[in-house]
């Protein structure tokens, strides 16, 4: 299960326009965060795309019509508006938004905004000449002024072929502002520091040693922080994530210009999740030219690489430092014995059995107070449940 304090409720509103493909994926994205989808479409919407296809989504039946029969009351605007935490209309029509702002109440859709008490988001989407139009602009201000937050619109070329404001912002940036409002903002004004994903220590210029690591724990947890208002600075390692949305990435290659960077971005830091895979050995020296293949055994002389974690938990104002331990055997004792030498906090423990390259993790947080293990999940829960247990132990309520 999702692991906010409980399943959210949002309505999904669809109003006419192209861009209300883009809406079907979104009701995908938002499902897969575990979040209840009432989608409501204006008669319009229908025109480009079915309430069958968002029926077979969100896994519930479409709102169409003021008077629907399946409502018992026959009151589908309250009874929709009044399960929900949140309304987000997307795309947002020039005409639905005239409509908002005048308070206008003449459709299902329409009705069931005016009838809320829940935070109302508009995701517009409309021709860039439209998007400019006084009377819209005038509308526009009238929303904000109401308390109505705009999501877009972006920029780019449109369906009509023309460039400029006026296109839907992509599903996936629309998840992160609907996950935003779900989560306290806990983290607002602290800085997070993570290193994510594994390095990789070159033997000449095609060949290095390196450890399996995929980086999506990290990035999940650089995504939890970011959710949670905290300044994120995302350290990696090789890896073909996308940075999670607002986190500063730095790419780098090999423990050592991981361990630099680190250095670099570590004053005024908080809280530290060294998540990274690091490379305990590097070739003693590298060569320039790839090495040829030959008959005899090939020796390669290895040299240890910092320990990052222990470094800086080790300065004398260290950030609050949480280590990751990812153990085949004997979990328990490896990651409380890792939490004890390197006198940190707080350890993850995992078994790389059950983790590794997977979007699923089972683990275990090891603190001074014992163990807590988290019931299996997507590790964008996980984080999200890390995130809070750190919280708890960093910043503990002033007695």
């Amino acid at each position: 299960m999702n692991q906010l304090a409980q399943q959210r409720h949002i309505v999904l509103g669809i109003t006419g326009g192209v861009a209300a493909y883009k809406a079907a994926y979104l009701t995908r994205l938002l499902v897969k965060e575990q979040v209840a989808v009432q989608v409501i479409m204006t008669q319009a919407a229908c025109g480009f795309v079915t309430p069958a296809t968002f029926q077979a989504l969100s896994g519930r039946p479409v709102l169409t019509d003021l008077w629907d029969e399946r409502i018992p009351n026959r009151m589908a605007h309250i009874e929709s508006s009044r399960q929900a935490d949140l309304i987000l209309v997307a795309p947002a029509s020039a005409d639905f938004m005239a409509k908002v702002a005048a308070g206008l109440a003449d459709d299902l859709l329409s009705t069931t905004v005016a009838a809320r008490q829940c935070p109302l988001l508009l995701a517009p989407a409309m021709n860039r000449e439209m998007w400019q139009n006084p009377a819209n602009q005038r509308n526009v201000r009238q929303l904000e002024a109401d308390g109505i937050a705009l999501l877009g619109p972006a920029s780019g070329e449109q369906a009509c072929g023309e460039v400029g404001e006026g296109r839907l912002l992509e599903p996936e940036e629309l998840l992160y502002q609907v996950l935003r409002q779900f989560h306290p903002q806990r983290l607002a004004g602290r800085k997070v520091l993570l290193t994510a994903g594994p390095t990789f220590e070159a033997i000449d210029p095609v060949r290095g040693i390196t450890n399996s690591s995929s980086g999506k724990m990290g990035y999940a947890l650089a995504q939890a922080a970011q959710e949670a208002g905290a300044e994120v600075v995302l350290i990696s390692g090789p890896t073909a994530l996308p940075a999670p949305r607002g986190c500063a990435r730095i790419a780098v290659q090999s423990a050592a210009q991981m361990l630099a960077a680190v250095e670099e971005a570590l004053p005024g830091t908080d809280l530290f999740f060294a998540v990274a895979a690091v490379a305990d050995y590097t070739p003693s020296a590298t060569s320039e030219h790839k090495l040829k293949k030959g008959h005899a055994p090939f020796q390669l002389t290895l040299t240890p690489t910092v320990d990052i974690l222990a470094h800086v938990a080790a300065k004398p104002t260290p950030p609050f430092c949480i280590g990751f331990a990812a153990e085949s055997q004997h979990l328990a004792e490896y990651a409380e014995l890792k939490r004890r030498q390197k006198n940190i906090p707080l350890v993850v423990g995992n078994l790389v059995q059950r983790a590794l390259g997977r979007d699923d993790s089972e683990v275990i947080l090891f603190d001074a107070q014992g163990a807590h293990p988290l019931p299996p999940g997507p590790k964008t829960h996980l984080a999200r449940q890390i995130l809070a247990h750190v919280h708890a132990l960093a910043f503990p309520p002033a007695p």
